[in-house]
């Protein structure tokens, strides 16, 4: 059985401009699939929209939307009408480096909103859908920020391990009523956004910034049979490390300690 007769025809991206979703997409259509493409920012997303309907000659249907707004769900809704969605992807995020309260309360409930508030929403809506056929997958995007506090990011570590726990909870419950769900773990990825922070090396044992297109083969390779993973084998045994073998409190001090190297966060 091919990906698209297991899951479907249509697949939509959340976060889908550039970057992993872009690398979503992409891959997506490589497997036949048609694609319904969200993001906040209208140049670069009707870019990629038109090059993977170029290179694959399947539909795909940019919508414009900002993942903050409340309304969110109803703007994607009306965008997309009667066409049925049966595969989904939620990659978009907000992050803020730097201390907790070196920026207003607003930036943290922006990426709450973004991060939680908006995958809830179109999870409930379109994986219930699913689970009403019968069929269908969702890959909610996590980061192994969020396996432990981790200092000078914690709202968007926080949001992070919501998002894993809420795959997770998601792949018991609708696993035997033929939709799958997976959270995937990444780490570091040579994304537009990450590029542009600037990172500094945190530690010697850090791995390599990873690809979008590996995290992404990985998962859609996987999606299925785990619930949850981490992407990259130099990721699955830092984090091994982090969790198994250093305290917790270990753990999170060095968190901390490699934000502060990477990005010269002094206070």
């Amino acid at each position: 059985m091919t990906f698209k007769e297991k899951y479907g025809n249509t697949a939509l991206v959340a976060g889908a401009s550039e970057g992993m979703g872009a690398a979503y997409a992409f891959a997506l259509a490589e497997k036949g699939m048609d694609l319904v493409l969200i993001a906040r920012r209208k140049a670069p997303l009707d870019e990629t929209a038109r090059k993977i309907s170029k290179q694959f000659g399947v539909s795909v249907l940019p919508v414009t939307c900002d993942l903050g707004d409340s309304d969110a769900l109803q703007h994607i809704i009306q965008a997309i009408g009667d066409k049925q969605i049966d595969f989904l992807v939620y990659n978009a995020a907000l992050s803020y480096i730097g201390p907790y309260l070196a920026t207003g309360l607003t930036t943290h409930l922006d990426i709450a909103k973004v991060n939680m508030l908006s995958p809830l929403a179109l999870v409930h809506y379109f994986g219930g859908k699913m689970v009403e056929r019968g069929k269908g997958g969702v890959v909610l995007m996590s980061s192994i920020a969020g396996f432990q506090g981790s200092g000078f990011l914690s709202t968007y570590a926080a949001t992070k391990a919501f998002n894993r726990v809420l795959a997770e909870g998601l792949w018991y419950e609708w696993k035997e009523k033929g939709v799958d769900v997976i959270a995937c773990c990444a780490g570091a990825t040579a994304t537009p956004n990450y590029i542009n922070t600037n990172p500094g090396k945190a530690s010697p044992l850090e791995p390599k910034p990873q690809l979008p297109e590996q995290v992404v083969e990985e998962c859609l390779q996987k999606i299925g049979k785990t619930p949850s993973f981490i992407s990259g084998t130099g990721n699955k045994l830092v984090t091994f490390l982090m969790q198994h073998i250093f305290s917790r409190k270990m753990a999170i001090k060095m968190m901390g300690v490699g934000m502060r190297k990477m990005y010269g966060i002094k206070g």
